[in-house]
């Protein structure tokens, strides 16, 4: 068997990838950095309190999303060597962080994430696309973990519909239109630090936080450079590992550590969220 370094996939790992869509567990994070990023999520939290209370689930993307292009520490979470490692197992050695969102759910809040495909509506081409999702806190079936269909990335797109359901964390509550089969669902259950990969087209979902424990964690959207957007405007990445020689993304500079997406980063911030959601959201 081929033997692989702590943050590099084994040959085997590979292989679960490719036939089931997904990966679970995967070591990130060490303890101590779990803490050190969970206190600046919590603060970041703190300090849009009086925001996020007035937006629903499907609108709290404004805060959440994209945090990676202004905040140096959610950076330090994307260029993290042991999370391009196992994403560099999968896509090679070139890489760019298109697209992040903070994934959160507080116990006894109302919100889900319904059933659905990402490749649906991110407008990416060839699929070439892995999502990192790195938990802050434990996850488990009773906080609300992701739940997968394994298999499904390999099959054909299955139809979409748009809900608008205000606890849906969605931004347009969008839904498979068609009966999933929950009884092949899997738990990607994580501990703090770790973290688990997904295929673009599998389907997957979670549900409400009905236990006693926060749910946080960050997707991170990883794309190889050849990877083109159907969109308004050339979509926006960070180089994070090798080289692009392609130029299908406007490659903006890593954050300088000048704010926390609050104060003088707020415009910068709002407008990044809105060019990126608007290649999202392209029908």
């Amino acid at each position: 068997m081929t033997i692989a370094t702590p943050s590099r996939l084994l040959a085997e790992q590979q292989r679960a990838f490719e036939r089931d869509g997904y990966l679970c567990p995967v070591p990130a994070l060490t303890p101590d950095e779990v803490q050190r990023h969970l206190a600046r999520y919590t603060d970041y939290v703190a300090r849009n309190k009086a925001r996020l209370d007035a937006l629903a689930p499907s609108q709290k993307f404004q805060v959440f999303s994209e945090t990676h292009f202004v905040m140096p520490w959610v950076h330090e979470i994307v260029t993290h060597p042991r999370v391009l490692d196992a994403v560099e197992s999968l896509l090679g050695p070139n890489l760019l962080a298109w697209n992040t969102n903070w994934f959160s759910k507080m116990p006894g809040e109302k919100t889900f994430v319904s059933w659905h495909q990402d490749g649906t509506y991110w407008n990416l081409t060839p699929p070439n696309v892995v999502t990192a999702w790195v938990a802050l806190t434990p996850c488990d079936a009773t906080n609300g973990c992701m739940r997968v269909i394994p298999g499904t990335h390999t099959r054909p797109a299955m139809p979409q519909r748009e809900t608008y359901n205000p606890d849906n964390a969605l931004s347009r509550g969008q839904e498979i239109a068609a009966k999933v089969d929950e009884s092949q669902a899997v738990d990607l259950r994580l501990a703090p630090g770790e973290m688990s990969l997904h295929h673009i087209w599998i389907v997957h979902g979670s549900n409400a936080n009905t236990g006693a424990v926060p749910r946080i964690g960050l997707a991170i959207r990883y794309v190889r450079p050849e990877v083109v957007q159907d969109s308004p405007a050339k979509p926006m990445a960070i180089l994070v590992r090798g080289q692009d020689k392609h130029g299908n993304f406007e490659l903006l500079p890593p954050p300088r550590p000048r704010g926390d997406g609050a104060g003088d980063t707020a415009a910068e911030h709002a407008a990044i969220v809105e060019r990126i959601r608007a290649g999202i959201l392209k029908k």
